[in-house]
């Protein structure tokens, strides 16, 4: 299987990459990203791209691809709703169309978040669901929209958000211990990777995945 990733600099995208690169059914991954990994691997390819609306120099490198893992996103605290949308909005739907024109059998697995809803009064929830719809929308193979709820990051990844690095420094026994009465309301970065890989691998038979879904599947 050869995978399209988005946001492997990112706490999600980089527990994902974890997980491809330690998968023998990932055949080769290419980490679209703005600034380098920093890793080496056999199966690792990464295309440095500072335009994340406009492809059309390196769309071409999105051909014979199996799926794409999208994991590029960013907290909406602090932001405008235009700027937000720009980044959660804009910026996927121009790589969808970018894949899609290059790998037309392409299955999406996108990260949302629990509580995602394009009728929210929540402007995040309100953006993150037309981000979902829009690409339910499209023609890929199959799209699906992973909603965690907590993600305790593992295997030495690290929070990029000061606030979520303190919580997890500090407070991770509580989130173990609310995944332990609860699981499908804290994930782990490994947990969250090995299941954007089956779904990747296999599709599902749900569109939407919620917490509880993730866990059954990347358990």
């Amino acid at each position: 299987m050869k995978l399209i990733l988005f946001g492997a600099t990112g706490m999600i995208g980089e527990g994902a990459l974890i997980e491809c690169l330690d998968h023998p059914d990932v055949e080769s991954v290419l980490a679209v990203v703005r600034k380098p990994t920093g890793r080496q691997h056999d199966k690792l390819t990464e295309l440095v791209h500072d335009d994340f609306l406009d492809y059309s120099a390196v769309e071409h490198r999105f051909a014979g691809f199996d799926a794409c893992l999208y994991c590029l996103g960013i907290s909406a605290q602090g932001m405008s709703e235009a700027d937000y949308r720009r980044i959660t909005f804009d910026f996927t739907v121009a790589a969808a169309d970018a894949m899609l024109r290059q790998s037309p059998g392409l299955r999406m697995c996108f990260i949302s978040g629990a509580g995602t809803n394009p009728a929210s009064r929540q402007m995040w929830a309100r953006v993150k669901g037309e981000a979902e719809q829009a690409l339910l929308a499209m023609p890929f193979s199959s799209a699906h929209m992973f909603r965690p709820a907590g993600i305790l990051p593992e295997k030495g990844v690290q929070a990029r958000i000061p606030s979520y690095a303190f919580a997890y420094r500090w407070f991770s026994w509580a989130f173990r211990l609310l995944r332990a009465v609860a699981p499908g309301m804290v994930t782990t970065t490994d947990e969250l990777g090995r299941a954007l890989i089956r779904v990747a691998r296999d599709g599902h038979t749900l569109d939407i995945l919620e917490g509880r879904d993730i866990h059954e599947i990347g358990r």
